[in-house]
């Protein structure tokens, strides 16, 4: 079944800000999708319902991807547990009920592969949802997430509503977060490398042994994957986006060294937590639907430090080009 978005359909990109929901934007321009409709947090609070169904029933988008979400790392998630049960299930509530009650054609909704129980089978599928305990630092946004999927089911069921569910993995790319203390692995890596070329550090200390694997998706293959189910998935059940492969916290970090040109040695701090040993989608579901993606670690890392240099980069004194 395909859904016939063209230049003159009216599209919301809801968290159009943030890392995905910007990449959604660049990419929907990209092909001449440019009747978005996009509000900032204060031009529309996704928390006040009334807000949200006026805001519905005013413009009246006929898609919407919901890329809006109150995101964080295990310190924030360990502080401000209330907040992102909260937050996130007022936000997804508002955005998905007010879509079905203002007659938008489609909609999806992203979540996160950290909804999979901590313990999964490698790599995971879709089928694994509530199979097992989640991980216990960030179970409260996973469980909002996991309401997000069954909501979206629930209006299909006793609705007719076309909404969609997709769960990407590990994220990275323009826009992404590279504070130090609130960062995910990969952004910080490239932070701390770049800043010990540019300073002459002699060593760059990483945190566990190095041994974990993780999968790692480039923000934009995720964008074109969102506009790419928007047409053509149309079943109730979630569907894994990723890459389907791994790497090494070492073997990343090597990359990253080679990437920026860094000299130095690096340092393991084997005092500090691995977490899982492993963690990989399984993506056999989006293959068969037509889509994979396309952009290498190796280019999607230098894209992104690119962009970081960009945007904070130190004045390029010692900064391999």
């Amino acid at each position: 079944m395909s859904n016939t978005i063209d230049a003159n359909s009216r599209i919301y990109v809801a968290g159009h800000r943030g890392l995905v929901g910007s990449a959604i934007v660049r990419h929907l321009q990209a092909e001449g999708l440019d009747k978005l409709i996009l509000r900032t947090h204060s031009e529309l609070d996704l928390k006040d319902q009334a807000a949200v169904r006026d805001f519905f029933a005013q413009e009246k988008p006929e898609y919407v991807f919901v890329a809006a979400a109150k995101v964080g790392g295990i310190l924030a998630n360990s502080l401000r547990p209330a907040d992102f049960i909260f937050d996130n299930l007022q936000i997804q509530n508002n955005l998905i009920d007010c879509a079905w009650r203002s007659g938008v054609k489609k909609l999806l909704f992203l979540g996160s592969s950290c909804i999979y129980p901590r313990n999964a089978a490698q790599p995971i599928k879709e089928e694994y949802l509530l199979s097992g305990s989640l991980e216990e630092s960030n179970q409260w946004y996973a469980i909002a997430k996991i309401a997000g999927i069954k909501m979206c089911q629930a209006y299909r069921r006793q609705y007719g509503f076309n909404a969609i569910s997709a769960m990407p993995t590990n994220l990275y790319g323009p826009g992404d977060n590279f504070d130090l203390n609130t960062s995910h692995v990969l952004p910080a890596l490239i932070r701390k490398f770049h800043e010990a070329t540019a300073y002459s550090k002699p060593e760059v200390e990483v945190w566990g042994t190095g041994t974990p694997r993780r999968e790692f998706l480039h923000v934009d293959d995720l964008a074109d994957a969102s506009v790419y189910l928007m047409r053509y998935y149309d079943e109730e059940q979630h569907i894994n986006v990723g890459v389907g492969d791994d790497i090494s916290i070492r073997e990343l970090a090597e990359l990253i060294q080679d990437i920026t040109g860094y000299q130095g040695k690096i340092v393991w701090d084997k005092t500090r937590p691995d977490g899982t040993p492993r963690k990989v989608m399984d993506v056999s579901r989006m293959h068969a639907l037509g889509w994979q993606a396309h952009i290498s670690l190796n280019e999607g890392v230098r894209d992104t430090w690119k962009w970081y240099r960009e945007q904070y980069g130190l004045a390029g004194e010692g900064v391999h080009q």
